[in-house]
């Protein structure tokens, strides 16, 4: 290549105005004009030696961006947003083609018009901003209004500012592979109700936003309503989440949809999380596998039945029952408990680096000694905690139907230092609460029965199944085991006040980057099983273990 000669040029455009932010918009694809020579193109009589090209290469500028670079970067977007000047708005983020797609389905396709962009007060590369539209759709209008942000970066090859384009940029409720689409929904709407033929509202129930978007989508045509006019967020290919109504241009008329949910249970459970940041639990009925329960701090994503988060030492409870099916382990027998234990080249800890000297497994178990468990890793097989998990509590399929979108949990096949990880809950082991209260109701029941939010009959869909049970003598012990760390175990002092018949286990599980473990708790109390998460909030006794024994106590 030669070198490249910028050619200046000077502009009499006058600058635009948004929200009180003033930049200078300059149309076209750039301030400046490069010539480009060498490789047999000419741009005017001129020769340049190539030499002479890496002597005056222009510098890429680095380092972080100035207020300047940020607020005229964002300027120039939402400006070009605002005035319909898709291309110039496309061109000024790190993504032209996504943007392009969406900046014009954003008229197109939402049939949003009459768009304000007033720019708040940048906090470092980060711009918030108010958007205030019109919805028109054959004949029928509403105003949307409603809060964005975006994020200024330097392009790392040309050095240049441009926005970090996300699909959120447009609407905080988009994830990258969705759209906005107004128009009949398709899907009519619902009137979920309760067990006891309450109606659920999100306004009622701020946890079961995600919840009610996941049983229109599932039952909205078989309940019997009609579709409305509304602008709708669509998810993407392959998204697990449910589409979501934004705005209601006219309504369309509902179908009943009844859930297994407890009026009371529901109240207490929002009540138990909104004193806990991130923070969700799930309640279940063990003997049928009613979801009577679900709440979530917050209220963006079902964390409770979504989540995959490894659950820590709640996973001693899959893990216990396979050591004791295996002989490798038996509630009152005398079982190892060091301070260390060292397999597949990692050295593993107690918490506190404390150490058992002649205790039981039980002792072990309650007190939730590491090394009890991983001392025993030589003697499965990689898949042995895997099978556990599939062919007697139900996880690890992906094969539940629950009457909304949820994650079934994972346990994968893993060996040397990984499996041993995986027998404490770490590792690659994935959870979420509605999987752990699963596992504390097989203990209870005997049996695994999968959760459900809508009964089967009124879908005929076909529940998930275990091929097999634990022996009499496996499930005993397992209980036992429970039980003891309910009574005098770590779990004992947030199962305080809960009687009758009783099982817990604490967690904590590490997450790089976090000060603070998150917090696990899965107990039973009667024909009630319920398990929690608090993360980033420490043990799980002190965190989880509040939430999920307050609502064991109400009795179900």
């Amino acid at each position: 290549m030669g070198n490249r000669r910028r050619v200046a040029e000077r502009r009499k455009t006058k600058p635009a105005v948004v929200g009180g932010m003033i930049a200078v918009v300059v149309a076209g694809a750039g301030i400046g004009v490069y010539a480009l020579y060498g490789a047999g193109a000419a741009a005017d009589d001129r020769t340049q030696n190539t030499s002479a090209s890496a002597d005056h290469k222009p510098k890429v500028k680095t380092g972080p961006l100035s207020a300047t670079e940020v607020t005229t970067t964002a300027t120039t977007f939402l400006t070009s947003w605002q005035q319909g000047r898709v291309s110039t708005a496309a061109a000024a983020t790190s993504d032209t083609k996504a943007a392009t797609t969406l900046l014009t389905g954003y008229t197109k396709d939402a049939h949003i018009t009459g768009v304000t962009l007033t720019p708040g007060t940048r906090t470092g590369a980060k711009v918030p901003f108010s958007v205030k539209g019109t919805v028109t759709y054959k004949g029928l209008t509403k105003p949307l209004t409603y809060a964005g942000s975006l994020t200024v970066v330097r392009n790392t090859a040309t050095g240049k500012p441009q926005v970090a384009w996300t699909a959120s940029v447009v609407h905080p409720d988009l994830k990258d592979g969705d759209t906005l689409v107004t128009g009949e929904s398709g899907t009519p709407p619902i009137k979920a109700v309760d067990r006891d033929g309450g109606e659920i509202t999100a306004a009622k129930y701020p946890s079961l936003g995600t919840v009610l978007d996941g049983l229109r989508e599932k039952y909205g045509k078989e309940a019997g309503g009609k579709a409305g006019i509304e602008l709708r967020v669509i998810r993407g290919k392959g998204s697990k989440s449910s589409d979501k109504t934004l705005v209601e241009l006219s309504k369309g008329t509902p179908g009943t949809v009844k859930t297994t949910l407890n009026p009371t249970l529901q109240a207490a459970a929002e009540a138990q999380v909104a004193k806990q940041a991130k923070s969700s639990v799930v309640v279940l009925r063990p003997s049928t596998g009613e979801i009577l329960a679900v709440a979530n701090a917050g209220h963006g994503f079902n964390t409770a039945f979504q989540g995959s988060l490894a659950p820590g030492s709640t996973m001693k409870v899959i893990t216990s029952s396979l050591l004791i099916e295996k002989d490798l382990a038996s509630a009152d027998k005398p079982h190892p408990c060091p301070k260390y234990s060292t397999y597949g080249g990692w050295k593993f800890q107690n918490d506190d680096k404390f150490e058992i000297k002649g205790g039981t497994f039980k002792a072990s178990f309650a007190r939730s000694c590491n090394t009890a468990f991983i001392s025993q890793a030589g003697k499965l097989d990689n898949d042995s905690l895997t099978k556990q998990a599939q062919q007697v509590f139900g996880l690890s399929m992906d094969n539940w139907a629950i009457g909304v979108p949820s994650f079934d949990g994972s346990v994968p096949v893993q060996s040397a230092a990984q499996k041993a990880a995986s027998l404490i809950g770490q590792g690659a082991v994935r959870m979420n609460p509605l999987n752990m209260a699963s596992v504390s109701a097989t203990v209870e029941s005997g049996t695994f029965k999968q959760p459900y939010l809508v009964s089967p009959s009124v879908d005929h869909r076909t529940l998930a199944t275990a091929s097999r049970t634990m022996s009499s003598g496996t499930l005993s012990q397992l209980r036992e085991l429970m039980a003891y760390t309910a009574g005098y175990g770590t779990a004992a002092e947030a199962m305080s006040g809960v009687y009758g018949n009783v099982g817990a286990k604490t967690g904590s599980a590490e997450v790089d980057g976090q000060k603070k473990p998150n917090g696990w708790f899965t107990a039973y109390r009667g024909d009630l099983a319920a398990a929690g998460v608090v993360q980033a909030g420490g043990h799980g006794g002190d965190t989880a273990g509040p939430i999920v024994a307050a609502l064991l106590k109400m009795g179900g």
